[in-house]
């Protein structure tokens, strides 16, 4: 019913631990944070008790939701500062379900593979060409972020008016193919550009450890994302 278990967990296990409201919420906070979140952060975001999120944060955590580090507050060191605390952070592991199984990810990895090992370049070529031709094809009905919310790159517009993208939806394979997705994904948001009469040109590489390897820049002359 499910992809195969991997590390002893059950992925459908592991999903159907979101199934709760305040688990969600306490997701999506963290979900939403660069750096990895103490309890009474996200208790505090959640609107529940320290304790409360405690518990359904370590619940997470056990179902592979959630990685767990400790670390103590910031300026506290040495003797007299303390154990360190628990710290939550969204797992870079991935956890799908498919009924009945499939396994697109042994074909991603076998295209993605291949046009690493081209050396004339011409696989890559046709792939990078194809990215940004179906980036120009996607319709974007209510807005670049929205459209970006759908293929789930998780947009958020900081406080200078950039798109930075929290999630990159091809992260296994960006991890170990890190350059040739990485131009991938700015094929694609460049098409998506050029398809709405944007200049590609917003789109650009700025890699992070926890988050996709592109960014939109904000509009030169002023006015709203689209």
């Amino acid at each position: 019913m499910s992809t195969p278990p991997r590390d002893g967990r059950n992925p459908l296990t592991g999903l159907s631990s979101l199934d709760d409201p305040v688990r969600q919420r306490l997701y999506q906070y963290i979900a939403s944070c660069d750096d990895p979140v103490a309890r009474e952060d996200a208790a505090s975001a959640a609107g529940i008790s320290r304790t409360l999120a405690a518990y359904h944060l370590d619940k997470l955590a056990e179902a592979g939701i959630l990685s767990v580090s400790y670390a103590r507050p910031a300026g506290r060191s040495g003797p007299g500062a303390g154990r360190p605390a628990k710290r939550y952070a969204r797992t870079r592991d991935e956890l799908s379900v498919s009924v009945p199984p499939r396994n697109y990810r042994l074909l991603a990895d076998l295209l993605v593979s291949a046009m690493v090992a081209d050396d004339a370049g011409t696989v890559r070529s046709a792939i990078s060409a194809a990215a940004r031709r179906a980036g120009r094809e996607i319709p974007v009905r209510h807005g670049l972020v929205s459209t970006l919310e759908e293929f789930g790159y998780e947009p958020a517009v900081n406080a200078a008016g950039d798109i930075e993208l929290r999630n990159c939806p091809f992260e296994r394979l960006a991890r170990q193919y890190t350059e040739a997705v990485c131009g991938l994904n700015l094929n694609l948001i460049q098409g998506m550009l050029e398809g709405t009469g944007e200049s590609p040109q917003r789109a650009a590489l700025t890699p992070c450890e926890r988050r996709c390897c592109v960014t939109v820049r904000a509009r030169r002359h002023g006015g709203r994302h689209r």
